[in-house]
């Protein structure tokens, strides 16, 4: 990615300068690398490092308001117990850089999916310890009062469960647009969806969700398991907090599985069974956690529509064939594990 073309360093300065952080020349610019589109820029100016966060040129969404809505949580957390990068400063005018942007302080950790330094690579206890922070992680997060943050007008909370399983059903629905794709391409995707609706929660107590949490979007320290930061927080609104819990045991490391649809730890003995991360929720969380399964379901269901979006682009020549067909593969595997799940009645 050329991030020179998006980010004007004159511009990134003078503004700096009317915010007050720091003065001089903005030197040693290090685009860092990962998961997100967005463009990630480490810097120096003065005696402090910073980090700026901007969308790319061509976003999905809108990207400023997305920035805002991410400087605005990331604002909320500050003073929290939730591992997450501090922000520094945000500018929602456009005119500076051609979008919303924010500076946010550096994390000092490591992507457990990309690699492990060797405390954490070779002690299986260690990589045990880092799956409970996880869950530790998500547990922070939804213990913060959503309006007692200022954050309660960033999420649509009637019905909000009910609305779960229709959502993606309409997602999955609207795939017929590419040619060629058959509505009946994912065997049990109309079952898990019913049994979805039939069994959905009728309460919950209302949270903040990262929207996205697993295994990729976090850093641990690298002096041991805890995590350094909770990262990419571009999909976070105000719902409900077991959703997250569920996308997180829907995509760890799991001994049923074929393959590991979204997140791969190697070596991963040693890492906690779905099983345990659960019952480590359970016991430290005050919310009801008797509808688990059903969170679990939910994130099988929605990941596994999701990738079968690249597989109808695929059938469509809008995509390459054999990433959609490795993708198709893995929602066969999410909806069977869904659907193994639901015959045990238990997670």
């Amino acid at each position: 990615m050329e991030w020179r073309s998006l980010v004007d360093l004159d511009c990134l300065a003078a503004w700096m300068d009317g915010q007050g952080l720091e003065s001089g020349v903005i030197d040693d610019v290090v685009p860092l690398t990962g998961g997100t589109q967005n463009v990630l820029l480490r810097f120096t100016r003065g005696a402090r490092t910073f980090v700026l966060r901007r969308p790319p040129l061509h976003s999905i969404a809108n990207g400023s308001e997305t920035m805002r809505r991410e400087a605005r949580i990331l604002r909320a957390l500050a003073g929290s117990d939730v591992p997450h990068p501090g922000l520094i400063a945000a500018c929602s005018d456009e005119e500076v850089l051609g979008s919303a942007f924010y500076l946010m302080e550096p994390v000092e950790g490591f992507n457990a999916t990309v690699g492990m330094p060797a405390l954490h690579a070779e002690d299986p206890a260690i990589r045990r310890r880092m799956g409970f922070a996880m869950v530790d992680g998500a547990l922070a997060l939804g213990r913060i009062d959503p309006f007692a943050a200022g954050l309660g007008d960033m999420g649509r909370l009637e019905n909000y469960l009910e609305r779960q399983a229709t959502r993606w059903r309409k997602q999955y629905e609207g795939y017929a647009s590419h040619g060629g794709w058959r509505r009946d391409s994912l065997s049990g995707v109309e079952a898990v969806g019913t049994w979805l609706d039939e069994h959905c929660p009728t309460s919950f107590t209302p949270g903040i969700i990262h929207g996205d949490y697993h295994l990729a979007n976090v850093m641990f320290r690298t002096d041991g398991p805890e995590l350094a930061a909770i990262v990419d927080w571009e999909l976070a609104s105000v719902g409900d907090p077991l959703i997250d819990m569920g996308w997180l045991i829907s995509t760890c490391p799991d001994d049923e599985d074929e393959v590991q649809p979204i997140t791969r730890l190697e070596p991963s003995d040693g890492f906690p069974t779905i099983a345990e991360l659960i019952a480590h929720y359970v016991t430290n969380s005050q919310r009801d956690t008797s509808a688990m399964l059903w969170y679990k379901v939910l994130a099988c269901y929605k990941l596994a529509i999701l990738l079968e979006g690249s597989n109808a682009r695929a059938i469509a020549g809008r995509a390459d064939r054999e990433v959609g067909d490795r993708l198709h593969a893995q929602a066969l595997i999410l909806l069977a594990k869904a659907q193994r799940s639901i015959a045990r009645g238990i997670l």
